[in-house]
Formats: structure tokens, C-alpha cells, sequence
């Protein structure tokens, strides 16, 4: 039987490297140091600190605190995406088979 199952938010204890959101759209390269929670974007130091003076009550979280900022949007997609029908997100878990799967394959093999 089929259930559906809830949106992935995990994050893994590997430091990954995020780029600044504020210095991308301005075509710089820079790593970021803290993630906005309400904006759901990344912030280098110097960014962060005219984000803060714009948005002071805004929540966000600081490299230590790296377990409270999202898996890759991109990574997310590819790891909810269904083998067998590349269109589909995998949406359903089969608890008999013990399987991951989208509602293609929920009406076909499960």
C-alpha cells in the first residue's frame, strides 16, 4: 500500500559551500555565511549586514547553526525524481515493497 510521504527537509552534519544570493545577482563569486530563513537566501558577511539593516527581524541562521539551512533546491529535485518516469516527482511510499515512487508507478505496480 502506497502512502504519501512529506517534503525532504534534512541537511547532513558536511559543511557544504553556498553562494551569496546578494553577490550572484551582481555576478561575484562569494561564499555565504548565514541563510534568511524568511527570505530563504544566502548572505555573505558584508550582504548579510545590509540585509540586517533592512530586514532586522528577519530570522537567520549563521554557519554554526548549518543543520537549520535547506538541502539544495537542485539536489532536492534530482533526489525526489522518479527513475522510471523522468516527469514525476516521487510523491508515494510502498510499504509492502518497501519502495519510493511516483503516482505513475503507485497506479501501475503498487
Amino acid at each position: 500500500m502506497a502512502t504519501s510521504v512529506g517534503s525532504v527537509h534534512t541537511s547532513s552534519d558536511i559543511v557544504k559551500d553556498y553562494d551569496c544570493d546578494g553577490c550572484k545577482s551582481k555576478t561575484i563569486q562569494a561564499s555565504a555565511d548565514s541563510f534568511c530563513e524568511t527570505c530563504l537566501k544566502c548572505f555573505c558577511e558584508k550582504c548579510l549586514y545590509y540585509h540586517d539593516q533592512v530586514f532586522a527581524n528577519h530570522l537567520t541562521y549563521g554557519r554554526g547553526e548549518a543543520n537549520k539551512w535547506p538541502i539544495s533546491k537542485t539536489i532536492e529535485d534530482l533526489l525526489l525524481k522518479c527513475d522510471v518516469h523522468s516527469n514525476k516527482k516521487l510523491k508515494m511510499f510502498c510499504e509492502d515493497h518497501s519502495q519510493l515512487c511516483c503516482s505513475d508507478c503507485v497506479l501501475l505496480n503498487h
